[in-house]
Order: structure tokens, then C-alpha cells, then sequence
């Protein structure tokens, strides 16, 4: 008889702890976060230091190798796009942002979260008329909301250089510059602004524990630092360092600028392979 009624308490209470959890979305327990670490770079010493290349790209969000940093929309299920994931960090202060209206691209000034936002958030006012008596106008204030979706575009600026003691040739990210589209009062496109730079380096232990959406498994949860660190996004060269510090679109447009992106990244292969001789 005591069995029978241990059996029955903790039946009830098994019951219970499944009426008060909410049901499992999946078939088993995901961890609320991902607790990683980013990978550390090797150490290298000035004398190792060879040769380098530095280089300036554009990560078009809407090539679709580039979507999962796009995407979602909505954050949920701690899966946040790329942008978001930028702009969460800038407000708690995990990292810091620079203002990017440097022509160099220095990590100069700091921007605060609030300055950010109300360079990005822009304030206008127009007269309205009322419904009512009397039909008169009136000025009104109209706040366009900064949304991480506007940002379709992001450059990053890197480094390329040989390491004689490993003999390899690597590459570091160095910053990460989210780009906005500039319309005129008609609706017509003028270009692109940047909004800040990022230090790569700095934002990559916030990055290790931002979950990005892996196309070829679900089950196998990937980063943005994974992202990054395995260059599994689509990219074109706009600039490389020059004596003249311009970029391609300064002097050449086109296809002929395409050619151009194509030249330097055949260079930089082909630099690595005329070091070894078969």
C-alpha cells in the first residue's frame, strides 16, 4: 500500500513539473547560449613578419551566401542577425565603436550608443493640416527609426601577410563598417554612408556566442566568428593600399572595376604560389 501511494505522489508530481514546462521546441534541450570562446590567433614576432597587403572589401548582404547574416528579421530563439547582433553589444558596452568619417578608417574617436543612434535616427518636421475645425495647419515632428535591416551592406578592412616561421600565407580582419543606403528628398539613391567601424579583435568574444544559421546542419550550431574565421561569406575587393590611396571606382567603373577587383585577388594568389618553387 505505501508503494502504491509513493507511485501515485510522484506520478502527480512528475504531471505537475509537465503542466508548469512549457513544451520542447525540438527534439532535444538546446543550451540558452553558446558558451564558446573565439579561437586565439598564433603569436607572431615583427621579425616573422615579411611581407603584407592591406585590403578593403564589401559583404553585399543580398548575395545569397551572405543571407544568414541578414537574417532574421526578427530576433527569436536567441538567433539574431548580424547588425543586431552589433547593435545589442554596442548598448551594453561589450564593444566600442569609432566614427567613420576619417578618410583613413583609423580607430580614432569613440562613439557612445547614444551618439550612434542619433546620427542614425533622423528627425524631420512638416506642416500638416487638421481634419477638423478649424482647418489650419500645424507643424508636426516626424522620427524615422533606425531598424538593423536597413544595413544591406558591410566593408571590412584586413590585413594579408606571410608568416616566415609557419610559412604561411593568413589573413586578419582588422574592422567591420555597417553601410546605409542615402536617398534624397525625391527618393532618389546618392550613395552610401558608413555608420562606424568596428575592431574586429575586440567584438570577436561577443561574436563566438551569436549564433548564425548553418544552411547544411541545424544541429551543428555555428557563429559569426566561425563565419569569419572559416571566410564562409561573399565578398569583392574595392580597395587596396596604394601610393596614391585611392580606390577602384576612382579610377576605373564598370567592368572594367570588376576586372580590376578580380586582378588584385588573382595577385594575392598568385603571390603566395611564386614563393614555392615545385
Amino acid at each position: 500500500m505505501l508503494v502504491l501511494v509513493l507511485l501515485l505522489s510522484a506520478s502527480s508530481t512528475f504531471a505537475q513539473q509537465l503542466l508548469n514546462t512549457p513544451p520542447r521546441d525540438g527534439v532535444v534541450d538546446k543550451a540558452d547560449r553558446i558558451e564558446k570562446k573565439p579561437i586565439p590567433y598564433p603569436w607572431i614576432r615583427n621579425s616573422d613578419y615579411v611581407w603584407e597587403k592591406r585590403i578593403w572589401r564589401v559583404i553585399d548582404l543580398r548575395e545569397k551566401m551572405n543571407q544568414p547574416m541578414y537574417y532574421p528579421e526578427t530576433p527569436h530563439n536567441n538567433w539574431k542577425s548580424f547588425m543586431t547582433v552589433l547593435m545589442d553589444a554596442m548598448k551594453e558596452g561589450s564593444i566600442t565603436a569609432y566614427d567613420a568619417s576619417s578618410p583613413t578608417d583609423e580607430f580614432i574617436v569613440p562613439l557612445s550608443y547614444k551618439e550612434i543612434m542619433s546620427k542614425v535616427e533622423k528627425t524631420d518636421s512638416t506642416q500638416m493640416q487638421r481634419d477638423t475645425p478649424p482647418y489650419d495647419f500645424y507643424d508636426t515632428v516626424i522620427v524615422k527609426k533606425f531598424r538593423p535591416t536597413d544595413v544591406k551592406r558591410f566593408r571590412v578592412k584586413e590585413d594579408w601577410f606571410f608568416d616566415k616561421q609557419r610559412s604561411m600565407m593568413q589573413v586578419r580582419i582588422i574592422g567591420i563598417c555597417p553601410i546605409t543606403e542615402v536617398f534624397d528628398p525625391k527618393g532618389d539613391f546618392r550613395g552610401y554612408s558608413q555608420l562606424f567601424w568596428i575592431y574586429f579583435p575586440e567584438a570577436r568574444p561577443v561574436l563566438a556566442k551569436s549564433e548564425v544559421f548553418n544552411r547544411f546542419n541545424g544541429a551543428a550550431r555555428m557563429t559569426y566568428d566561425d563565419l569569419f574565421w572559416k571566410r564562409m561569406f561573399s565578398s569583392y575587393i574595392y580597395k587596396e593600399d596604394n601610393v596614391y590611396d585611392r580606390r577602384i571606382a576612382e579610377y576605373t567603373t564598370g567592368i572594367d572595376a570588376m576586372l580590376e577587383s578580380e586582378r588584385i585577388k588573382t595577385d594575392l594568389s598568385n603571390f603566395e604560389q611564386n614563393l614555392w618553387e615545385y
